[in-house]
């Protein structure tokens, strides 16, 4: 379901460079297309193919759901193509942490009993930010990672249901959770319905609302006091 106000005001942002998101200082050390990077193509679009993006792939994969897992990749693939269609956006991103990013976000769902990403105390974002810095942490390549590109994808993670706040954020975390509200809110944002569509494809989003809905339901039933804290999930598409 689209949301009409909210497409538009993000369309100007995306037009006026983003309007007052801030370039991160962290492409100069980071990987943007300015570099020459490895790449992969998935469902036509390229994205980068680092080792530690490699491993940020396996590592949601092996702790989400179906519905999850496919969720995250279009919202990945949906966020890489707003890059490619903005020049500033090119120049400026730091690839390996918007991958990163859109491929943790959502560890914070991971209902495997004993989960290590979920507390009840903290919403999910809180919980797949934290889990997501100690992916990094850990890993062999995020060890060579300065801080500032790990703050970065923790603030990309934790604050991507909050529009109103995360777009005034830097670029990295703009455009990560652009994609990720690209995946509830259709073609918008400089995305064709080729591309869309192909990505959908790819990664169907059937079972994304029985899903989400369910997921919601155990955060009800497993930590009340911080279930609906976001303004991403008010409607999901069929």
């Amino acid at each position: 379901m689209v949301y009409p106000k909210i497409a538009k005001l993000l369309l100007l942002l995306l037009a006026l460079s983003l309007g007052p998101a801030q370039a991160s200082p962290t492409a100069k050390n980071g990987l943007s297309y300015r570099h020459t990077v490895p790449r992969r193509t998935i469902a036509g679009v390229k994205v980068v193919d680092t080792p530690i993006v490699r491993d940020a792939h396996d590592y949601a994969l092996k702790h989400s759901s179906d519905f999850t897992y496919k969720h995250i990749m279009r919202s990945w693939l949906f966020g890489a193509i707003v890059i490619q269609h903005n020049e500033t956006l090119r120049n400026t991103i730091d690839l390996e942490v918007h991958a990163v990013a859109a491929l943790l976000h959502d560890l914070g769902w991971d209902q495997t009993p004993g989960s290590p990403f979920v507390s009840h105390d903290k919403r999910f974002e809180v919980d797949g930010a934290i889990a997501a810095r100690e992916f990094i942490r850990n890993n062999k390549h995020g060890k060579k990672w300065d801080e500032r590109r790990v703050q970065l994808v923790w603030d990309a993670i934790a604050l991507h249901t909050q529009p109103s706040i995360s777009n005034y954020k830097e670029l990295e975390v703009v455009t990560t959770g652009n994609g990720i509200l690209s995946d509830f809110q259709g073609p918008v944002l400089g995305i064709t319905k080729e591309e869309y569509s192909a990505v959908l494809s790819e990664f169907p989003s059937d079972g994304m609302r029985d899903g989400l809905n369910n997921t919601i339901i155990w955060f009800c039933q497993s930590k009340p006091a911080t279930t609906y804290g976001g303004s991403t999930f008010h409607e999901t598409r069929e």
